[in-house]
């Protein structure tokens, strides 16, 4: 099901007999949803919200033509399933004036029973990168494939092949100018008592930038 509150809540779902997995389904009867030049998705129908309480500036940019912006990014499929496929906020340009959705991407890294969490990084750059944190496991994998992990796992040669093996294989999944070039391994994982996760987990990606800027501009330092 997908929704937000600016239109009391739902707009799309899978209903019994009309499911498709990976999909937030089909819009409610009454709902319109279609989605704009950019990729973002708009919702129109009685369920959609007058405005915000005394915010006009808000609501002018989030309600127009009786559309919602929702600020969200899907695509619908050759049967009308909706896919969400990232936040606007969030999407990458790149230097070539490519605009990329980090979401799949990073969900397709951290597919990997070793990687907690995937950051893509490129915004303004010539290529991608991402910054990768470990799982606790990590230490038992180096330990299981007979190497010492020693006190910094995040630096093992073993598990630095595993995972660039593992981010040619996703980078199959996309267009090449989604592909991850380079990556790095954090030493720690992300946190909320750093400020890089939402009390719902979700990525702060500001503040990630500025607490890992040495690892990022890393990555870039070298021409491609």
């Amino acid at each position: 099901v997908y929704g937000q509150s600016e239109d009391t809540g739902p707009t799309t779902t899978n209903f019994p007999g009309n499911t498709r997995f990976g999909t937030v389904g089909k819009p409610i009867p009454g709902v319109e949803v279609r989605i704009a030049a950019d990729g973002e998705i708009l919702v129109r129908g009685k369920n959609v919200f007058k405005g915000y309480y005394k915010d006009p500036a808000a609501t002018a940019e989030t309600l127009i033509d009786g559309w919602l912006h929702s600020g969200d990014l899907g695509s619908f499929d050759a049967e009308g399933y909706l896919h969400i496929t990232g936040r606007k906020k969030e999407i990458i340009i790149t230097a070539g004036g490519k605009n990329i959705a980090p979401k799949n991407i990073e969900a397709a890294l951290k597919n990997h029973p070793l990687v907690e969490e995937a950051v893509v990084i490129g915004d303004r750059r010539k290529y991608l990168g991402a910054l990768l944190t470990l799982q606790p496991t990590a230490g038992a994998w180096l330990r299981q494939h007979g190497h010492d992990a020693g006190d910094a796992p995040h630096e093992h040669p073993a598990l630095l092949a595993e995972l660039e093996r593992w981010v040619e294989s996703s980078n199959r999944e996309f267009a090449r100018v989604e592909h991850v070039r380079k990556f790095k391994v954090l030493p720690r994982s992300l946190t909320q008592e750093h400020g890089e996760l939402t009390p719902t987990l979700k990525l702060k990606r500001r503040i990630i930038d500025k607490n890992w800027s040495e690892q990022i501009e890393s990555m870039f330092a070298d021409p491609e």
